[in-house]
């Protein structure tokens, strides 16, 4: 098959584009600008477009089988100067659908969103935040295209861990430094407990919602439920800093409360229900061995 993942260049989108490589696909990645040379992703077709701006054309498109839209926005990606709200509204509930309905027009026939966990797991924030509402309504928008043209599946997933081999990720090498003892943060987890999935379990729920998901239907997915002192305490681990990591409840410079939308404190824990499971069989209790793998990758002394 050939597919194209926007978002590509990126951990989830990079990790998914060289997954389904590997199952023998023909993988074209796309972003604003190109793969990290460091990656195994360098090699890979490109296509550069930017679907906010919507420089994406139908010819772009034609000619894929099938789009993995991995590019959802969030504050990681709020241009500087550019108000918070109207940027996620703009590139999540218009831009995505959007972008969607010219894969449609363009003749495409699959289209998997990876999408956010949020609507699924805390409802009353879709009136509450901009930024939930907006990754609801993109859902939404690309389910409504559904039809016997054009399959389209939402894998909303929860807090993703993992890496690309050779790729730059910042929060997880600050994570790994962390870890290690040498930013001068002492050890512990802002209080509450939220759902984790590692990118190997991520990638094979794409390659199988591609495969076999049911039309038009958003899955929530995620593996282990962890506390964010239990998360945190398995970088540690994985860096050979057997310390103790308390629970606390005070704001965490790693983890910001802007960043747990469902809020500090707040207990988030759920099991992904039987069909989704059945549909997707995704690998379950990755998360440790994917924090092994970034500290691997981002430790000081290998």
């Amino acid at each position: 098959m050939k597919i194209l993942v926007v978002g590509g260049t990126g951990m989830i989108g990079g990790h998914a584009a060289l997954h389904l490589a590997s199952k023998g696909h023909d993988v074209t990645v796309s972003g604003r600008k190109p793969p990290q040379q460091s990656t195994e992703l360098s090699p890979m077709p490109f296509l550069k477009g930017d679907y906010v701006e919507g420089s994406f054309t139908r010819q772009d498109l034609a000619g894929f089988d099938a789009i993995i839209f991995a590019a959802g926005n969030d504050i990681r990606h709020v241009p500087e100067g550019t108000d918070y709200d109207a940027h996620v509204y703009r590139a999540n509930a218009e831009a995505v659908p959007q972008f969607a309905a010219l894969a449609k027009q363009a003749g495409v026939r699959h289209f998997i969103h990876v999408g956010s966990f949020y609507p699924h797991v805390a409802p009353e924030l879709v009136e509450k935040s901009v930024y939930v509402r907006a990754r609801k309504m993109a859902t939404d928008g690309i389910a409504a295209l559904a039809d016997d043209s054009f399959h389209v599946v939402s894998v909303d997933a929860p807090f993703v861990v993992g890496t690309v081999a050779g790729m730059s990720l910042p929060m997880f090498e600050a994570y790994t430094r962390y870890a290690e003892g040498q930013l001068g943060i002492p050890p512990f987890g802002p209080a509450g407990v939220t759902n984790f999935i590692s990118t190997q379990s991520l990638s094979e729920a794409i390659e199988a919602a591609l495969e076999r998901g049911e039309n038009g239907k958003a899955y929530l997915v995620g593996d282990e439920n962890l506390s964010f002192a239990d998360y945190f305490k398995l970088f540690f681990q994985a860096a050979g800093n057997d310390v103790d990591v308390p629970s606390l409840d005070q704001e965490h410079p790693m983890l910001p409360d802007v960043a747990i939308f469902t809020g500090r404190g707040n207990v988030v824990q759920y099991e992904p229900d039987a069909q989704t499971m059945a549909d997707l069989a995704y690998r379950r209790n990755d998360v440790a061995r994917a924090v092994k793998e970034v500290v691997d990758q981002f430790r000081s002394v290998k």
